[in-house]
């Protein structure tokens, strides 16, 4: 063999050896978290300090966004990589518990691949730890949409004290019942009930711990979905938690910071589990909420306008950051707007994987353009929509532009001067609220008819009032 042949194949050997190893994902959602709720977006009575920690040694995206206002349309969307309402999902899944007509057998869309099948066929190991609000029924159990392991609950929340919801559970099956309210159905693992005994953020987070020991063991990266349901409704906590918030006067707030307490304290014991087995250095950590604080629960979303179900942006901007050591950089503001849409595409690149052709996809791939410090959505709009009984509300983030459709009105703010949305520019600035209602009304022509809907009467209602009514949002009655 030739000195020549030699040289190139040692270059080679070189350069396979300097290809950085796939990246764990360890993907952390909180429920209904406000924006200012944490301490790296200005919490001073809520202490947050492991969220704190990866947030300063990371990087915090400060115009955040999810693809809907509310729980499972978001959730649906950020696993699909796709706007909720394409699919045909824009409303929660009912709760178990009620009987709503249509609704059997429905779910997050079977041959809507999710990011999590997608890692899983490129060889991840991969888990969900939580909340699911995907589809109750074998079709869409989080076994069967890509996760190998499961812990936790099928439906849109739970109680927290097994004590509490267990006595409910046991009561209501030796009267015969056959439906029951999810939020008292006992947690489960991989379809099998257990008897849980610990308060539920701590049960989600020891599991979420026993995940990343049992994947560190394997030859093979990682993929968690720590899919937390705090600080969301009922609100409930432990008394020692309660404790160290007793200085908080009104009584749900207190109960609320206790709550999101517990979540960094889990949050803390799974970053010390990713060290302990040598993988933190390897792994990138995503935390957000699923969308803004509800109002009257106890939530701060200031400085944005509203809450959660509103498209002002207290409903889907949301706390946001990227952790990863000497790969994300450490101590910055991403102050661009992207969009949780964009992680199925992002996460798919860090993993070497490969999407399915026929997949479509509303996020993009912002990996180099987040780590050059590039705008990775410029002049590309990122949507929201809530639908009432007979009209729909609409929200566009396009660059430093916000508009937004309140009961027919439309209105635009500029985010780099007025992220409170105070200032209505719409009048003095007319030509870029046309470009804005322009390209919504284009997304709209992607959405389908719902699926299935949260009540009985909302279904009617959708019927009675011809909805959606493109006719009164898009200016053309």
């Amino acid at each position: 063999m030739t000195i020549a042949v030699l040289l190139v194949l040692a270059g080679l050997k070189s350069a396979i050896a300097a290809e950085p190893p796939r990246p764990n994902i360890v993907l952390i959602m909180c429920d209904d978290l406000g924006y200012a709720d944490v301490g790296f977006n200005g919490a001073t009575d809520i202490k947050t300090a492991a969220l704190d920690r990866l947030a300063r040694n990371g990087t915090v995206f400060t115009s955040g966004y999810v693809a809907h206002p509310f729980c499972g349309p978001s959730r649906m969307g950020m696993m699909s990589g796709r706007y909720p309402h394409a699919m045909g999902t824009p409303f929660n899944l009912p709760n178990a518990g009620v009987e709503v007509q249509g609704t059997e057998g429905q779910g997050i869309p079977v041959d809507e691949t999710l990011i999590s099948t997608v890692l899983q066929e490129a060889g991840y190991f991969t888990g969900v730890m939580g909340k699911w609000h995907l589809g109750d029924d074998p079709p869409f159990h989080p076994n069967h949409r890509g996760f190998d392991d499961f812990y936790g609950f099928l439906g849109g929340g739970h109680e927290y004290f097994p004590e509490h919801y267990m006595a409910t559970y046991l009561r209501q099956k030796k009267a015969g019942k056959t439906l029951f309210n999810e939020y008292v159905v006992p947690p489960e693992h991989n379809g099998t009930q257990v008897n849980e005994t610990e308060y539920m953020t701590d049960a989600l987070s020891r599991e979420g711990v026993r995940f990343v020991k049992q994947a560190a063991e394997m030859d093979k990266p990682f993929f968690l979905f720590l899919s937390y349901n705090a600080p969301h409704t009922p609100l409930q906590a432990k008394e020692e938690d309660l404790a160290l918030y007793a200085h908080i006067k009104d009584e749900k707030r207190r109960t609320y910071a206790a709550m999101v307490h517990a979540v960094d304290r889990g949050v803390s014991e799974v970053v010390a589990a990713l060290e302990q087995t040598d993988e933190l250095k390897n792994t990138l950590i995503v935390f957000l909420s699923d969308n803004g604080g509800k109002e009257g629960a106890g939530s701060d979303n200031s400085p944005l306008k509203k809450g959660k179900g509103s498209v002002y942006e207290g409903g889907f901007r949301v706390p946001m950051f990227f952790h990863w050591p000497n790969v994300v950089p450490a101590g910055k503001q991403f102050d661009y707007p992207i969009t949780s849409l964009d992680f199925y595409p992002t996460f798919a690149k860090l993993a070497g994987a490969t999407i399915p052709e026929n997949k479509r996809l509303d996020g993009k791939d912002i990996w180099d353009d987040f780590l050059a410090g590039r705008n990775a959505r410029d002049g590309q709009p990122i949507f929201a929509m809530r639908h009432y009984a007979a009209f729909s509300n609409v929200g566009v983030r396009l660059d430093q532009w916000k508009a937004c459709c309140i009961g027919k009105r439309w209105e635009l703010y500029n985010m780099d001067e007025d992220i409170q949305e105070e200032n209505d520019l719409s009048r003095s600035t007319p030509e870029v609220l046309q470009t804005m209602i322009s390209a919504a009304e284009k997304w709209s022509h992607s959405h389908i008819q719902p699926l299935w809907f949260y009540t009985n009467q909302g279904a009617k209602q959708w019927a009675e009032n011809d909805m959606p009514n493109w006719k009164a949002i898009f200016g053309n009655e």
